[in-house]
Order: C-alpha cells, then structure tokens, then sequence
C-alpha cells in the first residue's frame, strides 16, 4: 500500500526520525492556514507548496513550487490543487491532485551549504537480508545516477536476525563524507529510519532527498513509503491511510469482490484460478500473438456469481478483444466452473461482446467441456494449452 509524503513523514517522525514540518491541506483556504500556523511554530517565512499524489518526479511537473509569502502559498496551492499533474510515473493523462502539503522552507543560509543525498531501505530479495541503499547524489532521479556514476551508489546488507549494527550506522555516514555533528545527527538518522521500516512492516522506505542543513541537521525532505499490505492486520491504524482515489478504480472494485486483479495494457483478458496458472496463462497470450490485459485469480470458489463479477470487471476495459478462461479443476469441478460461466454468460447477456476461450483441464473436464459444447452459448471451448493458444490466435487474427 502506497502512502502520501505527508502521511510517510508521520511514521518516519513517530520513530524519531527528524523531518521537514509540514500540514496538509485541500484548498487554498486551508492551505493559508496552514502556512500561518508554520510560521508561528517554526518562524519560517518561506514555504513549499507540494502536490500529494502517488508518484514521483512531482517537481518535474509542475507540483512542487516555493512560495516566498502567504499571499503566494494560496495562489500557488490554488493552481495545484485540482489539476492533472503528469510525471513520468503516473499515466499519460497524469493524476488529479487532491491535496497539497505546505511545508517549511529548510533551506535557509547559515555557515555552510546544505547538502542532498539519496536514502532508501527495502528488502534485496537475492540474499533475504534487508538494505539500505545511499549516494551522495541526492535530489536526482537515482535510476540516471545508477546508470551514469553506478560508483557513487553504495549499499549496506542488513542481516534481519541482528539488526542494524552501529558500526553500519557509522559507515554509512563516513561513506557520505559527513564529520563532526553532521556525523553524529546522520547516524542518529539511519538509525531511527531503519527501526521506522521495521516496526511499521513496510517493504519500502525512500527518502530524496535527506538533507544536510546548513547548521548540520539531517532530516527527510520527502518520504516515499510503501507498506506491506500482508502485514496491514498488526497496523489497523496505518490500514486507514489507503486513499482509494490513487488507485487504479477497476482494481479496487476487483478487491472488494475478493479478486485478485491487476491491470494492464494488453487487448486479452485473463480469467485463472492460482497465481501460476495466471502467470502461465499470461505467458500462454504472449505466444499466440496477443498482450495479457490483465492478472485475475479467481481463486478455488468459481461459481456463477463470482465469474460473472470477474467477466465484468474484465469488460471494463475497452482494450479487450477476447477473453481467455483457464481453470484447472482441483478443489473445485470443472463442470461447476462450466456451469457457472454458462450461467454467467446468459446473466450478461448482450453485455459480452467478445470471444470467450475456455480452457477446462482436470477433475470433471470431459464433461465441462461437453456441458460448455452444448450450452447454445458463444463460448469456443479447449482441452489443451496449445489449442488455447491456438484458439485466442484465430480470434485475435478475425
């Protein structure tokens, strides 16, 4: 589950870990207020403006602006709020932005120039351990550093049993070419940030940049957190940060269905029972010359209802040109699966405008596929993989 900036800076402070002050508002009104009561709690006179979607290189777009008096934190939160901002990693339309965080200027001059580097902490599934990913090259899109200047991106392995050692801490410190307090304050930082990571059960913790303060201080300038949703029953709290509205709407409905669906940009849609299946299935589109359109399990329990909710989430995207059911009847019959996409089918009547393929294979196939043959209905049937195949190639090809 992804979270807004605003909402990762909350748990990264309720771990200690020092952050840019920020209060997130819907309009410009409170945006306004928002900076008033910074200014009183901070003495900053400058403010950043930032549009909360989920996605990064918001700065790029257009929704990350300074404001140098409260009379441009409400034209600037006014322009930001409500527009279709388009970075490289929301789709081509881009994101609607619903709220705006107002948050302090840290930036301010003193003795020295503040620096920006890259902070992250995942798991590296290669090894099972936990990393913490760094550079000195903060500020920047860490996939162009790791392909120009790959020397200076460096990782510390964590192992999860023992923790983040302290000498780890220091290290990461001395490899950002920090002395004196400014040492001191980053490990207190690394710290405080792999605990936050832990504790909340997130599978990834990305800062870019932290911040050197020109007096030394090192505090997160931006947050983006995800949380593992397998773990969100031990965190009921964090479970209310989802923002339905950053989320892909058809996948929702699919979860509230109890469907595993994620969408995608192909022209056949997939119906399977088991992750395996559907990655088989997916791979089985590919050979015939289409694109999968989607991943949907349906899990054990295909009944009429459920598959009639699943062809009508699949429907909605208006990509598909065919849809390809695979089931493999081990707990559940063929022939109850048969029935249902049978039922299913003359419950949606004329709403199904494209070929069915279904591929019924194990316990009770025989007699699937017979029920699915004698049906009246439009269903081409299939017994094998490759005649799958074959069949979602002649419906692409027609």
């Amino acid at each position: 589950m992804n979270l807004h900036e605003y909402q990762g800076k909350e748990i990264l402070s309720s771990f200690g870990v020092r952050i840019q002050r920020g209060i997130v508002a819907s309009n410009h009104k409170e945006a306004v207020e928002a900076a008033k009561q910074l200014k009183s709690e901070t003495g900053t006179s400058w403010f950043v403006v930032k549009a909360q979607i989920h996605a990064g290189g918001r700065g790029k777009g257009g929704g990350v602006k300074l404001a140098k008096s409260l009379e441009e934190v409400e034209t600037l939160s006014n322009d930001i709020v409500g527009m279709m901002l388009k970075t490289p990693q929301t789709p081509p339309e881009g994101k609607k932005v619903n709220q705006v965080l107002i948050a302090e200027d840290v930036y301010y001059p003193g003795d020295s120039e503040p620096e920006e580097y890259y902070m992250s902490v995942l798991l590296n599934r290669s090894t099972g351990k936990n990393m913490i990913m760094y550079s000195t090259e903060g500020g920047m899109d860490i996939e162009a550093v790791a392909e120009e200047t790959p020397h200076l991106i460096f990782t510390e392995e964590i192992d999860p049993t023992l923790g983040l050692l302290p000498f780890q801490a220091r290290k990461i410190a001395f490899n950002l070419g920090l002395s004196g307090s400014a040492f001191k304050e980053m490990v207190k930082f690394v710290s405080a940030l792999y605990t936050a990571y832990v504790k909340s059960d997130s599978s990834l913790f990305e800062i870019n940049p932290v911040l050197k303060t020109s007096d030394d201080k090192i505090l997160a300038v931006d947050a983006k957190v995800t949380l593992d949703d397998n773990a969100l029953f031990r965190h009921k709290d964090y479970a209310q940060l989802r923002d339905l509205r950053e989320e892909n709407p058809i996948e929702v409905e699919a979860k509230a269905a109890g469907l595993n669906y994620v969408d995608l940009d192909g022209n056949v849609g997939c119906m399977v029972n088991g992750a395996g299946l559907a990655m088989g299935t997916m791979d089985l589109i590919k050979q015939a010359g289409g694109d999968p359109a989607n991943f949907l399990d349906v899990g054990g329990t295909a009944d009429a209802k459920r598959v009639e909710t699943a062809f009508k989430i699949i429907l909605k995207d208006p990509n598909v040109k065919a849809i390809l059911v695979n089931i493999f009847g081990g707990i559940v019959r063929c022939d109850r699966v048969a029935q249902g996409i049978v039922d299913a089918y003359k419950n949606m009547g004329d709403a199904i405008k494209v070929p069915i393929i279904a591929r019924l294979q194990g316990t009770n196939a025989k007699e699937a596929k017979e029920l699915i043959d004698n049906s009246g209905m439009k269903i081409i049937s299939a017994t094998e993989f490759q005649e799958a195949a074959d069949k979602v190639q002649e419906v692409l090809a027609s």
